[in-house]
């Protein structure tokens, strides 16, 4: 569990301190967009009213609110499961990532009503109009780990400490 609340308190903090950074104090708010390394990478300011790409993101404060409830259940959910399954290290630190993530963005949503992405990458010709943070990157990479992970390391060898002791010992 410390491995979660680790992780999790790290992502939560980059996050919201990278926001701080780049929306407040570099001014991104008023600026509106900053090349850093054009084209593939630039700071361009994006308010987030819906979930992933700003999909269903019409629905004003209903939305908000439900997106909240939503990332407040996942997050609680994840951290029961992880308490009482004790999973491995990698699916702990994913879900650490999962849960730091989406507690970064409930807090956009609570302060400012949407979530501030401002993190836009191009490459090849493609211009990317979507935008993203920190806490997106942490969430899908948390959701991602936990797909390959949660039935890995820690649950398969109590698993197979169980069996081994039900059969009655060595072969």
């Amino acid at each position: 569990m410390k491995i979660l609340v680790r992780t999790a308190l790290a992502a939560f903090l980059l996050d919201q301190f990278s926001k701080w950074l780049v929306v407040r104090r570099m001014g991104l708010r008023e600026i509106g967009e900053i090349d850093l390394w054009p084209p593939y990478l630039a700071f361009r300011m994006a308010w987030n009213r819906g979930v992933n790409f700003g999909l269903f993101g019409g629905g004003g404060d209903l939305t908000r609110w439900l997106l909240i409830g939503l990332a407040l259940a996942i997050v609680t959910w994840v951290t029961l499961w992880v308490a009482r399954s004790r999973p491995g290290r990698l699916a702990q630190l994913s879900a650490g990532l999962l849960v730091g993530g989406a507690l970064g963005n409930v807090i956009d949503r609570l302060a400012y009503g949407a979530v501030a992405d401002f993190l836009n990458m191009s490459c090849c010709g493609i211009d990317n109009p979507f935008a993203f943070n920190i806490a997106d990157i942490a969430v899908f990479a948390g959701a991602l780990g936990l797909a390959l992970f949660a039935g890995g390391e820690g649950s398969a060898g109590k698993a197979r400490g169980k069996r081994g002791g039900k059969r009655g010992g060595k072969r």
